[in-house]
């Protein structure tokens, strides 16, 4: 009896897996099905998409648990049919005769150097090569040894696969200085002559040895086409909203940027900051429906040819090498000993590292924070961390640095999802909120979650113990320059009126920084895309009573590899940036 019994465990078991299996093949089957539908209507079906590697956990349509359906006081949905507005591929609302001017201004401030057009048919032995690139320490201006206070200068000479030299400028360099040993590192600023040679100059800031590292990220010959892929293709990162009523369910696509087809659209257009997001409209359900926010994967827009210029360890991120030493011997500072000056360069690094600390070149000075330090700092302050998972990365290090202060954590879908932290001994109290569309992550999102920067920040009252600090660049990288242009332009007037009502809100933002590459990341999350637009925030908050955490020279001054989710040493010395803004030394 006791075997049969078992025997009939087993095969009870065995029926079950089965069973799951067949249902796992139906519901993926389903999918297929939406998704050919879909491609039917939207016209991309035959076109190669690549899928987004953020986790293997792939959302099935049919396997959505059910949400209450949450009205937005500042997203209305509404249908559109009219025709003209499908005329322009991506429709915004006008600027301001100033704003315009502004993006005007901002857009001739990151204009790179113009490049040679490539024929369709361009060989890659004439494009810059990593490997017959070379760089030159040159001699100290005046002579003698080298002291800290002096500016050191690199020259730099980029030659194609052949070994000969360049004629013209615009590949993407980086470079910095550094000191493993010593914990020291500095980011050099680059110089481009516009004739194949490049400068970077670096300050001595340290004693003893200095190692100069040069870095072509992308050749000259790549600028062009990451450059079309933006202005031309703003919608070959495709986004997914799943809408439900009941048991009826449908999938659409949505972005900033929708093509012209027969069906109407949703228009998800926030009405307080004019920001843009549409949804084709799903056949049987209304605009309000909506439950869900995903991305899927992006249309590989590029040729086979041009593909070459992207290949990690050849073109691609790659070290270029010395032609002589590549570091030099540091002596202490002179007495008496004039500042020397670069000819090439008219500003410097904002800090450097010096014993594994970020030290600040200017403003405020960065102290280490300890544990109960840190406490002390946050003591009866409510703290505003806004932005993307690099934001979330800095929330959860906080939550993590002070003993008392626990996450509340409700039934969520994703990590991206609003959360708080309290420590009531302390009145500590510390939220995050992800910033409003784009998501570009396989997490599925209620759109709800999905909050502007400027909007959160019109709803604060602000004051001495407040702190608020954003970042948004990742997930908008893949747009056009314009399209960040005018988030920012949003963020920032909401930021200035916060600061007139409640001058004492100390508000902290977190640049972009550089980040893995390969192949597939490079043509929607370049450095170049994060280059331009850290050079866009900077100049766009300059001037306004703000502190910059100035992550794109904390990572590249850095030894440990470049992540869009910096490791915990540059994230440890992140935070003692914003605490000593928060929490300046007393006299300062």
């Amino acid at each position: 009896m006791n075997i049969r019994a078992c025997a009939r465990r087993d095969y009870s078991v065995i029926f079950l897996i089965l069973a799951l299996a067949v249902l796992i093949f139906v519901l993926w089957y389903i999918e297929v099905l939406e998704w050919s539908d879909m491609g039917k209507v939207h016209g991309w079906i035959g076109t190669k998409y690549w899928p987004l590697r953020f986790g293997s956990n792939q959302p099935k349509t049919t396997n959505h648990p059910k949400f209450q359906q949450v009205n937005s006081t500042t997203i209305v949905p509404s249908v559109s049919t009219n025709p003209d507005m499908h005329q322009r591929f991506c429709i915004v609302q006008p600027l301001s005769a100033e704003d315009a001017l502004e993006e005007r201004l901002l857009l001739d401030s990151i204009a790179w150097p113009n490049i040679p057009r490539l024929p369709v048919n361009f060989a890659l032995n004439q494009t810059s090569d990593p490997a017959h690139s070379t760089f030159t320490i040159l001699p100290r201006r005046g002579g003698g040894q080298w002291h800290v206070g002096d500016q050191l200068e690199v020259m730099i000479t980029v030659s194609d696969f052949q070994g000969r030299p360049k004629q013209f400028g615009g590949d993407f360099l980086l470079a910095r200085l550094h000191n493993m040993e010593l914990g020291a590192g500095v980011a050099g600023q680059v110089v481009d002559h516009l004739n194949g040679s490049y400068s970077a100059v670096f300050p001595l800031l340290w004693e003893g040895e200095a190692y100069v590292q040069v870095t072509l990220v992308h050749p000259s010959e790549a600028i062009p086409v990451l450059s079309r892929l933006n202005s031309k293709y703003p919608d070959r990162v495709y986004f997914l909203s799943i809408f439900r009523s009941g048991s009826l369910s449908e999938t659409t696509i949505c972005n900033f940027c929708l093509r012209q087809t027969k069906q109407p659209m949703c228009d998800y257009t926030d009405l307080r900051t004019g920001q843009p997001w549409f949804c084709y409209k799903p056949k049987n359900l209304s605009c309000d429906a909506r439950i869900i926010h995903y991305s899927k994967g992006h249309r590989s827009l590029i040729t086979s040819n041009e593909r070459r210029l992207f290949i990690g360890r050849v073109n691609l991120k790659v070290n270029i090498r010395a032609s002589g030493p590549a570091n030099v011997t540091v002596l202490p500072k002179e007495e008496g000993q004039p500042k020397l000056k670069s000819s090439s360069v008219t500003s410097g690094p904002s800090g450097y590292y010096y014993q594994g600390a970020w030290q600040a070149l200017s403003g405020a000075q960065i102290q280490q924070f300890n544990t109960s330090a840190i406490t002390q700092c946050l003591k009866g302050k409510v703290v505003h961390v806004q932005g993307d998972s690099t934001m979330r990365q800095l929330f959860d290090f906080i939550v993590a640095a002070v003993p008392d202060l626990q996450e509340f954590v409700l039934p969520r879908m994703s990590k991206f999802e609003s959360s708080k932290a309290f420590d009531f001994a302390n009145n500590i109290l510390v939220m995050y909120h992800f910033h409003g569309p784009p998501l570009i992550s396989h997490a599925l999102m209620p759109p709800t979650e999905l909050h502007y920067i400027a909007n959160e920040i019109d709803g604060l009252i602000g004051g001495t113990n407040t702190v608020v600090i954003f970042g948004i660049w990742a997930h908008i990288a893949p747009f056009t320059i314009e399209i960040y242009i005018r988030r920012l332009q949003g963020i920032r007037r909401a930021v200035v009126q916060l600061l007139e009502r409640a001058p004492e809100t100390v508000v902290i933002i977190r640049a972009g920084n550089p980040r893995e590459m390969s192949n597939y990341f490079s043509q929607i999350f370049s450095d170049w895309y994060s280059l331009q637009r850290y050079k866009v925030l900077r100049a766009m908050f300059k001037g306004l009573n703000v502190h910059l955490i100035d992550s794109w020279e904390m990572v590249l001054a850095h030894h440990l590899p470049h992540n869009v989710h910096p490791p915990r040493p540059i994230i440890e010395n992140m935070a003692n940036v914003i605490l000593s803004y928060t929490c300046p030394p007393k006299g300062s």
